[in-house]
């Protein structure tokens, strides 16, 4: 199958206020399509959730970030709301964790606000991007390329703009972490 991802190791980095269905249904789709998803988060034990307008549900922290590593993972995954990546942003651990992914040449998905940590991370100048549209100045005043798009890839970076772009943000990610497996077992 074109889009099995068994045997591959995705992270998804977040922490408090994070948005619920940004993390929750990548999370079941990576799982459905055989990955191994761990949740890495600066904070252990749970993490909760921004569902919309309210606190959503908790979620179980698998690897705390001082101890994750790059290294041992396939892809990356980052979720939006406005908490969660602001202050993944302000955390130096975070965003080493992100930047070590782009050297390695990984696969990356960010959607909603997720790419603030990308700019933080400074790895946008000259890639197409789309983000929730509050970043578009943010995103171009860093080099990157703004569009609005329901979900865009450029290089191995996968964005998209909200909630209802996580069919497409989905698909995305997975078809780019197969695609990425392809092309270095073929190195």
């Amino acid at each position: 199958m074109a889009n099995d991802l068994t045997g591959k190791r995705v992270a998804i980095l977040a922490t408090d206020g994070f948005e619920q269905s940004e993390l929750t249904e990548p999370y079941k789709a990576l799982q459905a399509a055989g990955a191994t998803v761990e949740i890495v988060s600066p904070k252990s034990g749970e993490i909760k959730g921004w569902d919309m307008t309210d606190w959503g549900e908790t979620v179980k922290v698998d690897v705390n970030l001082k101890s994750a590593q790059a290294s041992n993972y396939d892809a990356l995954v980052l979720p939006g709301g406005v908490m969660n990546p602001d202050r993944l942003r302000m955390d130096a651990n975070a965003v080493s964790f992100v930047k070590e992914f782009f050297t390695a040449g990984k696969p990356v998905s960010a959607i909603c606000h997720g790419p603030w940590t990308l700019i933080e991370a400074d790895v946008v100048k000259g890639r197409t991007m789309t983000s929730w549209p509050s970043l578009k100045t943010d995103l171009m005043n860093a080099g990157a390329i703004w569009v609005d798009r329901e979900v865009v890839e450029d290089k191995g970076l996968v964005t998209s703009r909200k909630p209802d772009d996580l069919k497409a943000f989905n698909a995305r990610t997975i078809h780019q972490i197969a695609e990425s497996g392809q092309r270095r077992s073929a190195a």
